[in-house]
């Protein structure tokens, strides 16, 4: 089994089923829904197809829901979209109006009055560039700077100014509701500048009395970047979009920025999530090129928890052949993984913990003695977390009775949850049988480390571990 998770995003499409079939069968691990192209009644349905082909693959793939933030965007064009032509001037209005190559309005009229002379815009993904060079009441006048199509709903990249807006907006609430009552196990929070932006989504959800969605914040833009520090502390992992962080700083300082992010949720035990870059796909060839294969090989050597695909399996030519080669690269490139590297930073980590000490005795256990996978029992999942943030070089076989455990381990680095209906010895022997004959080959002679950080019931243990040879 690959240890990188994968995540791909899905659209309405004629053969959704089919489409998410192929997927979960190819090894997908998370399906993202996003919420700036999705409604309810579309994630419904993607929803109850995961369930369903969970049900009969016997799978565990997880949900994830995309939040759209609150984030300025053009309203609609006629035919919608439209062409700015460099150095034309065009409006941008607070009214609702069909837009055109002369003017379009937005979805936050406020952006008016935060907007200064000479502020710079960018859209359709910082391929359109604006300067603002009069203000109105009602409008701002802007020259286009870089031309190209704009199309309806286009994000608007504000990198110099601050909007002061609320962060939850009352679609976000209630797709945060929706979640909830959907039984969804991951939140990306979008567009976030700081950990506050985090903090009033978790009191949300502690309004709802749902302790089971993982939040995982998005660093998209220059200022969430400069405070990754808190947001870190306050989510349970970080995605990193770089398309959108590339278009609202210098695209030069993103691999260092890349860098902070994974050491940084390695030292806070969260997990890291990368957006992969495949434009290729997306002018529809069939492979890759060099550069895409080597940084998506960088970042798995890196030993990041999740890849996350969003263009590359919503618009490519064909987006399970799109998986099917980004799975292949992930496996070559697991083999060039420095674990004694990781090994070695696990003897700083903090151990003042129980289950700090026990996973990093399973560590060394694994590295001393060649054992080809770790068994750990666990009730809330922490101790697999744990474990599988220290990085050991075999799957992880995560045994718990709770399916929400289950479904929050799908994201983190080479673990294989198991559903288990109790805590028997027996029982939980049986479960990892069967889900380990297919994802990972044990031979006789072969050794496995135990671990837990729940009692199997007639051993009465709290915390253990123990070596068995097959």
């Amino acid at each position: 089994m690959e240890k990188t998770k994968l995540i791909a995003t899905v659209n309405i499409t004629p053969r959704l089923e089919d489409q998410v079939y192929q997927f979960i069968k190819t090894g997908i691990d998370v399906i993202r829904l996003n919420m700036s192209y999705l409604n309810h009644e579309d994630c419904t349905k993607v929803i109850d197809i995961v369930n369903k082909v969970n049900s009969e693959l016997g799978t565990n793939v997880a949900i994830m829901l995309d939040l759209e933030g609150p984030c300025p965007r053009t309203g609609e064009f006629i035919n919608g979209m439209a062409y700015f032509n460099t150095g034309d001037k065009i409006r941008i209005y607070t009214d609702q109006i069909k837009g055109n190559m002369t003017g379009f309005s937005v979805n936050y009229p406020e952006i008016i009055k935060a907007l200064k002379f000479h502020s710079h815009l960018k859209l359709s993904k910082g391929n359109v560039e604006l300067e603002v060079v009069e203000k109105g009441l009602d409008y701002v006048l802007c020259e286009v700077l870089k031309g190209g199509e704009v199309y309806d709903h286009s994000k608007i990249y504000l990198s110099e100014i601050s909007t002061n807006r609320k962060f939850l907006t009352k679609g976000d609430i209630d797709d945060i509701v929706y979640a909830h009552k959907m039984n969804v196990d991951f939140l990306a929070i979008s567009a976030i500048n700081s950990s506050e932006d985090i903090l009033e989504v978790n009191d949300l959800l502690i309004e709802l009395e749902n302790s089971n969605i993982s939040l995982l914040a998005k660093i998209e833009n220059r200022r969430a970047a400069e405070d990754l520090e808190n947001i870190v502390k306050v989510s349970d992992g970080i995605i990193l979009d770089r398309g959108d962080l590339g278009i609202d700083i210098p695209v030069e300082k993103v691999p260092n920025i890349q860098k902070k992010i994974i050491d940084a949720c390695y030292d806070a035990n969260k997990m890291s999530i990368i957006t992969a870059e495949f434009s290729s796909f997306l002018l529809k060839k069939s492979v890759p090129n060099r550069a895409e294969v080597s940084d998506l090989s960088n970042l798995v050597s890196e030993a990041i928890d999740a890849i996350m695909l969003t263009s590359e399996t919503t618009v490519s030519l064909n987006p399970l052949s799109t998986v099917e080669t980004i799975k292949k690269i992930i496996k070559a490139s697991e083999e060039s993984i420095d674990y004694n590297d990781f090994f070695k930073k696990s003897l700083d980590k903090d151990k003042k913990t129980i289950a700090g000490t026990i996973s990093s005795s399973v560590v060394l256990g694994v590295n001393e003695l060649g054992c080809k996978a770790v068994v750990v029992t666990t009730n809330r999942g922490r101790t697999a977390k744990i474990i599988s943030n220290l990085k050991p070089p075999c799957p992880i076989i995560a045994a718990t009775s709770n399916k929400s455990v289950v479904k929050s381990l799908q994201l983190c680095f080479g673990v294989l949850p198991v559903l288990v209906d109790n805590y028997n010895i027996d029982n939980i022997t049986s479960k990892v049988k069967e889900a380990v004959q297919d994802e990972i080959k044990l031979n006789p002679g072969d050794k496995i480390i135990v671990t837990g950080g729940y009692p199997f019931k007639e051993l009465k243990y709290t915390n253990f571990m123990k070596i068995e040879e097959l």
